[in-house]
């Protein structure tokens, strides 16, 4: 099994989403956070379906917004925005039917549709869709009523950690596990862009000590795969990037967002990584063809009489390593005697050497 170094693959905790299992044993997966990089244009919305699962992403995700039960009107602006969010949330939302027909669009290309609800209504409406698993933003992770509304759905969650530290992640854990569901802890820093510095990947051997129930992962903001990649041999086995179609399009997450291109090279990237972890050092059967020409054997550099002593002067070590003494084992022909006579460039064997 693929696991990092010290971690323990018959301990270690995995879940279903659908048909898909997320562990430590299997390849992270990839979501691709559509969020509301649409700007509320369903239109926008399926191309990036699309993109998406032609750039081989298995997951894709939206935010679920419905405003009169999620913020009381105000003129908070984001920091990554140039107008108050509740005007922006009210522009993004989707409608329940644009967002049956995206799910829809979605799976019948093969892929895993999310949304992160921000509220009871949203979480329920999510159910209505028998959504595969629900994902919680960093923003409600210490939001315990609505964790605990959307456990008892009974689904997978995946939870983000940001603006979060142990002590506030632990009673939406114990929710969780209270409620028996499977679920993933998503490091996450809340800064848009994050800077590399700031991304903090030793966060995740933190999460994974204190919550050893808990599938890892990452909910990265910076402006490259790296950090994604990175956190695969530390245990992350959920990677969460912002995806628009077209870097050109308006929207406060767009500059934090990854083409189809790039998720392409995230994909392939994580699978890969994940199938070059965990073993041992050991020499591999699989390595001979390569051990008989690059390994060095014992031959003579001279022609030797039957009787007369291996020395320096006359065997040294050379390519290839198909002769039955190596190199390693040098040191012991020299002093020895030949029981035969060799020619210049011949392998010295075991039984040319006399037992003085």
């Amino acid at each position: 099994m693929n696991t990092p170094a010290g971690a323990n693959p018959a301990t270690a905790p995995e879940f279903a989403i659908g048909d898909r299992l997320v562990g430590l044993g299997h390849a992270p997966l990839v979501i691709a956070e559509i969020g509301i990089n649409h700007e509320g244009d369903p239109a926008k919305a399926h191309r990036m379906v699309d993109d998406a699962a032609d750039a081989g992403v298995e997951c894709v995700k939206i935010q679920t917004h419905v405003v009169e039960d999620e913020m009381i009107p105000n003129d908070v602006v984001p920091g990554n925005a140039d107008e108050p969010i509740y005007q922006m949330m009210q522009r993004c939302a989707l409608s329940p039917q644009d967002e049956r027909e995206l799910k829809q669009h979605a799976e019948d290309r093969g892929m895993i549709f999310l949304s992160t609800p921000f509220s009871r209504a949203a979480a329920d409406r999510l159910a209505e869709l028998d959504v595969a698993a629900y994902k919680i933003g960093s923003g409600e992770c210490n939001n315990y009523p609505l964790v605990k509304h959307i456990a008892a759905l009974g689904k997978p969650v995946i939870l983000s950690t940001g603006m979060n530290d142990v002590a506030s992640i632990r009673p939406a854990v114990d929710i969780l596990l209270e409620a028996g569901v499977g679920f993933a802890l998503l490091h996450c820093t809340s800064l848009y862009p994050t800077p590399p510095e700031m991304v903090r990947l030793g966060a995740l051997a933190e999460l994974g000590a204190a919550f050893p129930e808990a599938v890892l992962g990452l909910s990265d903001h910076t402006t490259s795969i790296y950090p994604c990649l990175g956190a695969v041999p530390l245990g992350a086995r959920v990677l969460e990037r912002h995806f628009t179609s077209d870097m050109g399009w308006p929207g406060p997450d767009i500059p934090v967002s990854s083409t189809p291109e790039e998720f392409g090279r995230l994909v392939t990237g994580s699978k890969l990584i994940h199938a070059a972890l965990g073993g041992s050092k050991e020499i591999l059967g699989d390595e001979q063809p390569t051990i008989d020409f690059a390994y060095a054997s014992v031959v003579t550099t001279a022609p030797i009489a039957k009787g007369e002593p291996f020395t320096e002067a006359n065997t040294w070590v050379k390519r290839p390593g198909t002769g039955e003494i190596k190199a390693a084992d040098y040191t012991t022909v020299l002093g020895r005697h030949a029981t035969r006579d060799l020619a210049a460039d011949d392998q010295v064997r075991w039984n040319d050497l006399a037992d003085d």
